[in-house]
């Protein structure tokens, strides 16, 4: 084991940067007026295995149904751009059946363990070892579950304007990320 206290700072950040579940407040409150409960617990808990799976066969399983990170960084950049638009105009591009619950889908995946976390996964491998990632990977569950927890303190304190206004500066910020990520890796899939 080769715990280094300044990897696992690092990916935690940059980890939580990415997941940035105080800018999925809204969603999650939204979801939870839809669907009336959400399990915080398995969300948190299939979000965990999901990136831990991921960040040890993520680039196998990719290349064994020959999509590259970058293919899978820019379908995730589409997801990410979509889910922002309903934030910032208010309309609802997503219709699923009603689900009975959220849990897995869609806060474990892919809002919490989507395309954007799967991708920094792969990058953080390429630079550090593999158990400070995962300390990483369980301080940011740890965070994701008490937000999920607190959501409905977290949506009386801000009340319903402050939601409003929360939405549409996160989804511009979404969009942004989105722009970001599909430029950067579109340009590597046309220069490959």
């Amino acid at each position: 084991m080769n715990f280094n206290f300044k990897q696992i700072a690092t990916a935690t950040m940059i980890l939580f940067a990415v997941i940035d579940i105080l800018g999925s407040v809204p969603i999650i409150i939204s979801l939870r007026k839809k669907v009336g409960h959400i399990q915080s617990e398995k969300a948190s808990i299939v979000a965990a295995c999901i990136m831990i799976a991921f960040l040890f066969v993520g680039e196998s399983i990719l290349g064994l149904i020959g999509i590259d990170v970058n293919s899978f960084a820019v379908a995730g950049a589409f997801v990410i751009f979509f889910l922002a638009i309903e934030m910032i105009l208010g309309v609802t591009l997503y219709r699923d059946d009603e689900p009975e619950t959220a849990s897995v889908v869609p806060i474990a995946f892919p809002l919490i363990a989507g395309a954007g976390t799967m991708t920094s996964i792969l990058s953080l491998r390429a630079e550090y070892d593999v158990e400070n990632i995962v300390v990483a990977i369980i301080v940011n569950v740890i965070f994701v579950y008490a937000v999920l927890k607190s959501s409905s303190k977290i949506e009386r304190v801000l009340g319903k304007n402050g939601l409003s206004i929360i939405r549409k500066v996160f989804g511009v910020i979404l969009l942004a990320i989105a722009v970001k990520l599909f430029a950067t890796n579109i340009n590597q899939l046309l220069n490959n």
